[in-house]
């Protein structure tokens, strides 16, 4: 009827009903809020002048509620808190709300008396409502909690502390006690004013982070919170749907209604509680006090849990047990097992008898298939009970283990090698034979232009072959059996060095053109005129005459112990012979051919040197002892690397010609190819051989190595060596040759390959050479 009429008046009346409307709707609505305060505040609040006369109480009323009386704030604490937020009271009006039952039995006088005080209050809250308006999120988003899953009788799980000014914790490192009497801690704050600043200017979510008095935590508010405190700050209403302008409803009217809605205040009996449940909820405070009733009851597990394994096979009972077995599946029944089965599957006497016989596990069938007229005649299973038994003690007896069975086909297994086909070419046959020895031959060497070969045998006597005839050109008689052979690498010039007993010679077969023998002349009596230097030491330089230079022989050394190797440097000027002796340091000599000088490079020697290498193209010096090998620098006089064999005694050694891999063989069967740049242990171990590897050699030109050993065969091995440093050596054994006899459990004793050819030479202790190509 209003908003009719108001449509018919003038406009200024219009906008002076409005003004009236508002004020009224304003008015009365917070007269209601002000009720519903009143009702709750009137259980809660003790101003401070009734606690004089709560001194009245009997004693038994005050044995009851010791310690739980006085939860509620008092008035005076309101004023003091005057920072907390209007929710703030509204979670006490909560939390007393919930203590209702236990605190605060009031005489009537008292009720009379906090009504009229709660009108004081009133005013003070109007006054408040500017300071109250920053609301602490976390308690927005509490309250919204509880009112979600909390039902009125439960106790706040937030508040630990009761109605109590959080002041009085401000000094103690807990804030309140959980149900089992223990301290509840606060998070642990260690900010100081710069911590603080700092997280003021690089924290984003600092404007919007609020500190919860009661957990002692902070609390980042979220964008409806923050909505929620610029509306209360604007003077808005907390609620967006709630219409301030709606029209009021008179309650009280002139026409007589049958159902009077009355603004009558509630009666007494609303206020007090129940004398009833003031008396349950004192003994039950006592029996906890006591002891008999436990907060919180511990499920025993003494008792054991017991579960059907295969009861439901759904996964959330699959992810309790780490190695689930499903049950195994029954095979289907076939025709066999049928009660009326087709006359092939019932047994014959012979096969009757037969199946009695069988041990049970060797049965193809557990039962005799049987024939019945009808599924009526079919009698009862007699073993039922005895199996069903068998079946629960196997499960019982045998716990399941589950094996990570790995379906691999042994085929991938093996490295996938290329062809030996594709890796062509490679000495395949025995070509030729070179005979005329009659020791075991020791040690061979190819010249650097390939035609000829020199080899040295415990006959005593040097051999010089044509390669393509096989024919012995040359033999020197040297009077001692011969350790080592070694040819000049330096195609200029033509001389070889021969190590026997303590001796190293140095022979000039003359087995080229003129010009190369005359450089080789020339490099052995080019600075015989200077003085040999002084202190040369045990090692003596001296030339020879008479048949030994008409042999050949040019140039003796003499070492104080016996030879063992020689080995030229790839200048062809420098030689190093190896001496294995343990009790002395003397073991290596680098010999200077053409200044006709000596030099022992180690003060003292670790371990028994084996064998010595030049490296082909660096000033490095390669020394073998029984288990490593060192590689030194021969500028800086230092040691740069030492490799570990993991060998037992190291026998032959050969170096890359690219200068980065090194191979050693061991006489415990062992072929070791290193990676300088990898590692110092062996990048790859080959065991091929049956018995004790004598010798290794790598080819100048291709990529080939080989080893020959004492149970008669020599393994070509394809090595192939990539100058991308990522990619390793790709090591395939391509051939086996085979062809030298063993004698006194010596087989092959020395390899070497052709300079230019893919042929190899291996001597053996059959008193052979044997060239394949």
């Amino acid at each position: 009827m209003e908003g009719s009429s108001g449509n018919m008046r003038s406009s200024e009346q219009r906008e002076d009903m409005k003004k009236v409307r508002e004020k009224t709707a304003k008015k009365r609505s917070k007269e209601k809020e002000d009720e519903d305060q009143d009702q709750i505040f009137n259980f809660n609040h003790k101003p401070a002048e009734e606690d004089e006369e709560n001194e009245d109480l009997s004693d038994s009323e005050d044995s009851v509620y010791s310690g739980l009386e006085d939860s509620g704030s008092d008035s005076e604490d309101d004023e003091d808190e005057e920072e907390g937020s209007e929710d703030d009271d509204d979670e006490e009006e909560e939390e007393d709300n919930d203590d209702v039952v236990v605190v605060d039995v009031k005489t009537e006088s008292e009720q009379i008396q906090q009504t009229e005080e709660q009108t004081e209050k009133k005013k003070k809250k109007k006054k408040k409502e500017g300071v109250t308006k920053g609301v602490t999120e976390g308690e927005e988003e509490q309250k919204e909690d509880e009112y979600e899953h909390d039902s009125s009788d439960e106790e706040d799980i937030r508040n630990t502390v009761g109605n109590i000014p959080m002041e009085w914790y401000r000094d103690f490192p807990h804030i309140g006690y959980d149900l089992d009497g223990k301290k509840i801690y606060k998070p642990i704050r260690n900010k100081d004013e710069l911590d603080d600043f700092l997280d003021k200017m690089e924290n984003p979510e600092y404007w919007r982070t609020v500190h919860d008095k009661q957990t002692g935590s902070d609390i980042v508010l979220s964008d409806e919170q923050v909505e929620l405190v610029n509306r209360l700050q604007r003077g808005q209403f907390g609620d967006v749907n709630f219409n301030e302008y709606q029209p009021s409803v008179e309650f009280f009217s002139k026409d007589v209604m049958l159902h009077p809605v009355t603004n009558r205040p509630a009666d007494k009996r609303s206020f007090i509680p129940s004398l009833i449940e003031k008396e349950k909820v004192s003994k039950l405070v006592h029996a906890i006090k006591m002891g008999w009733i436990k907060p919180r009851r511990v499920e025993e597990d003494s008792r054991g849990h017991y579960y059907d394994l295969w009861a439901s096979e759904d996964s959330s009972i699959l992810a309790k047990h780490r190695m689930h077995l499903p049950a195994p599946k029954t095979p289907l029944p076939g025709h066999q097992e049928s009660y009326n089965p087709p006359p092939e599957y019932l047994l014959t006497d012979e096969e009757r008898a037969l199946w009695e016989q069988q041990d049970p596990s060797d049965r193809k069938l557990p039962y005799v298939p049987m024939k019945f007229s009808s599924l009526r005649q079919v009698p009862a299973f007699p073993r039922f009970i005895h199996e069903r038994f068998e079946r629960c003690l196997d499960l019982y007896l045998c716990p399941r283990q589950r094996k990570m069975r790995v379906n691999v086909n042994p085929e991938d297994l093996i490295p996938k090698l290329p062809k030996p086909k594709d890796l062509q070419p490679f000495p395949t046959t025995q070509s030729l034979v070179y005979r005329g020895h009659s020791g075991l031959v020791r040690s061979i060497s190819v010249s650097p232009s390939g035609q000829w070969l020199a080899s040295g045998s415990d006959d005593g006597s040097v051999r010089f072959w044509e390669v393509c005839s096989s024919r012995c050109i040359k033999t020197v008689q040297v009077g001692g059996a011969v350790k080592n052979v070694a040819w000049n690498p330096n195609p200029s010039v033509c001389l070889l060095a021969v190590a026997l007993d303590s001796v190293v010679l140095i022979l000039s077969p003359s087995l080229a053109d003129r010009q190369v023998v005359s450089s080789s002349e020339r490099l052995l009596s080019g600075e015989q005129e200077t003085e040999p230097t002084e202190g040369a030491g045990p090692v003596i330089w001296s030339e020879t005459e008479g048949e030994e230079l008409n042999q050949g022989i040019r140039l003796k050394i003499q070492h104080p112990k016996a030879v063992h190797q020689v080995v030229w440097h790839a200048k062809g000027d420098y030689l190093a012979s190896v001496m294995p002796d343990h009790s002395s340091h003397l073991q290596v000599f680098i010999h200077q051919v053409s200044r006709r000088r000596s030099q022992n490079p180690f003060r003292k020697n670790k371990g028994l040197v084996q064998c010595v290498s030049f490296h082909p193209v660096r000033p490095y010096f390669f020394v073998a002892t029984q288990r490593s090998v060192r590689i030194y620098n021969l500028v800086k006089q230092e040691m740069t690397k030492k490799l570990q064999a993991n060998s037992k005694w190291i026998s032959s050694m050969a170096v890359h010609p690219g200068g980065d891999h090194v191979i050693c063989g061991s006489y415990d069967c062992r072929l070791s190819w290193f990676d300088l740049d990898l590692s110092t242990k062996p990048y790859k171990v080959l065991r091929h051989h049956k018995k004790a590897v004598r010798g290794v050699a790598y080819h100048r030109v291709y990529p080939l190595f080989a080893s020959a050993s004492d149970d008669g065969s020599v393994i070509v091995c394809h090595g192939t060596v990539y100058n991308d440093l990522l990619q390793n050596p790709l090591i395939v054994p391509v051939k086996v040759l085979r062809g030298h006899v063993s004698t006194h459990d010596l087989g092959v004793l020395d390899v070497t390959f052709h300079p230019t050819q893919p042929w190899i030479f291996s001597s053996g202790a059959d008193a052979t050479i044997r060239l394949f190509t």
